[in-house]
């Protein structure tokens, strides 16, 4: 019930802010962390297969089915990365096939909405084309499923009290405003923070200079993912893209792990990713840094593989 209470909370916060903005108060929210490291283990679901429908079919049965996590009448973001201007094929974008097989379940377990969006790097009318997303959204000919480019009139300001590297950032309304936000990240190398995640993932919907934050990145990503609650990370192993990242373009640079991981607790998802890239989660700061400040759980004696 943790996460329900936490994205509520936001909701009404942000209803709050926006009410006030009508009547010329700035719609600027203060928001603590609400996260704190719970001592029960928590749930992570790894599965392999060839077959990416029943990939993550099995991956979501092993959770509790998405019913878990969606109840009917909700709206929910699904959040992929279609950063780059890449074909499937490249490991940059987060595989179209993955995206619809959780959109269907969401849809079985009684999603009322369901919208897809993502900060391109390149343009994002050719990356939502290249990635595969935007056909295979519009070959579901459902009324209750979108994809859409993010409007810049949509971003808020958003004060973070606990902030660290930030204090306070423009954050994407819609994204906060869901009912249910399932974080779904391709795995794959990245240039300047070594992998690209779940927490990593985040960025895609926050405003303003990204390119900034990276200086500071391991501090700047839990700012950020103190105010965006994932309620499910599903990481799209499928294929993973091992160097180059995170736009790639060579094939050569692709492995085919043919693996999904998801899990509540975005830590432990991202924790459980490194090792498909033979690192171990300490190698990388900005999970200990989350880690450390109560997003999640890395140690593998509190993680539970189900």
């Amino acid at each position: 019930m943790a996460s329900i209470d936490r994205r509520a909370f936001i909701r009404n916060a942000l209803r709050c802010a926006f009410a006030g903005a009508a009547f010329g108060a700035l719609p600027l929210l203060d928001l603590t962390a609400l996260a704190s490291p719970a001592q029960a283990k928590v749930r992570l679901a790894r599965r392999q297969s060839s077959d990416i429908a029943e990939l993550v079919s099995q991956t979501l049965s092993a959770l509790g089915g998405m019913e878990s996590f969606v109840r009917p009448g909700e709206t929910v973001v699904i959040k992929p990365n279609i950063g780059w201007d890449r074909t499937p094929e490249t490991g940059a974008n987060t595989h179209p096939l993955v995206v619809r097989a959780l959109v269907e379940h969401c849809l079985e377990a009684g999603a009322k909405s369901i919208d897809i969006f993502d900060r391109s790097c390149n343009d994002p009318r050719r990356c939502y084309v290249s990635s595969g997303i935007e056909e295979m959204v519009k070959g579901l000919k459902s009324d209750q499923v979108r994809i859409s480019h993010m409007d810049r009139r949509a971003y808020r300001e958003i004060a973070i009290r606990s902030g660290v590297e930030l204090q306070r950032w423009p954050f994407y309304q819609p994204a906060l405003e869901a009912d249910r936000y399932i974080n779904v990240p391709v795995a794959k190398h990245h240039g300047l923070s070594t992998l690209t995640l779940g927490l990593k993932n985040t960025m895609g919907v926050i405003g303003g200079n990204r390119g900034v934050l990276h200086r500071s990145l391991p501090e700047a990503l839990a700012d950020i993912n103190t105010v965006v609650h994932s309620d499910l990370t599903v990481i799209d192993a499928t294929r993973i893209l091992v160097a180059n990242g995170p736009q790639g373009g060579r094939l050569e640079d692709v492995r085919e792990t043919r693996t999904l991981i998801a899990s509540p607790d975005i830590v432990a998802a991202d924790s459980e990713a490194t090792r498909l890239f033979d690192l171990d989660p300490h190698d990388l700061p900005m999970i200990t840094v989350a880690a450390r400040r109560g997003l999640g759980v890395m140690d593998p004696a509190r993680i539970e593989q189900v």
